[in-house]
């Protein structure tokens, strides 16, 4: 059955990912939105992202790149689930203080209750197992987020060690899951 996705990415090494992501959920039939924060549009254009979708993205909610009077609203309301993938340390940190700093960030506080959110962390091993990010992360447990924990491999920074942003595929099935 055909869902709506709003797939939020933060900036990560692994946000090549999201991108695959993206078109295995299009091109399973699901309707997918992204919002990037305004790293990840460093990293990636947003346009990639509505080539791969055949939808939208969204970086910010003002000036010239604005669509509706309240993106924040207008998308919190059309979204089914909101997933974020890849979490960096910072945007898990931002997500878990309940910061509306960004486009993403008021998406998701602006979400009513019962949207499911979803959240797959990507970042060094070190920075995972730091006591904030430790915090934080069982802090948007306890608001009801779902996590999805990364794996284990060979992080961007040359390292091997847990950290890396799950497979599109898992993520996908996880989405799924949680939407039933």
């Amino acid at each position: 059955m055909k869902k709506r996705i709003l797939l939020g990415a933060g900036a990560s090494a692994a946000l090549h990912k999201a991108c695959d992501l993206a078109s295995k959920l299009a091109q399973e039939g699901h309707e997918v939105k992204c919002v990037l924060t305004p790293r990840a549009a460093e990293l990636v254009s947003p346009q990639l992202f509505e080539a791969l979708t055949g939808e939208p993205a969204w970086v910010d909610e003002f000036g010239k790149s604005r669509r509706h009077g309240m993106d924040h609203i207008q998308l919190s309301q059309w979204t089914q689930v909101l997933c974020i993938a890849p979490a960096s340390a910072d945007l898990v940190s931002r997500l878990s203080l309940g910061l509306a700093n960004d486009l993403l960030t008021t998406v998701a506080l602006a979400l009513a209750p019962g949207v499911p959110r979803v959240v797959c962390p990507a970042m060094n091993e070190h920075m995972l197992s730091s006591p904030p990010i430790v915090r934080h992360l069982q802090t948007l447990r306890k608001d009801g987020w779902r996590i999805l924990e990364p794996g284990q491999g060979h992080l961007a920074c040359g390292i091997e060690g847990p950290g890396r942003l799950s497979e599109p595929a898992e993520i996908a099935a996880f989405l799924l899951e949680v939407l039933g």
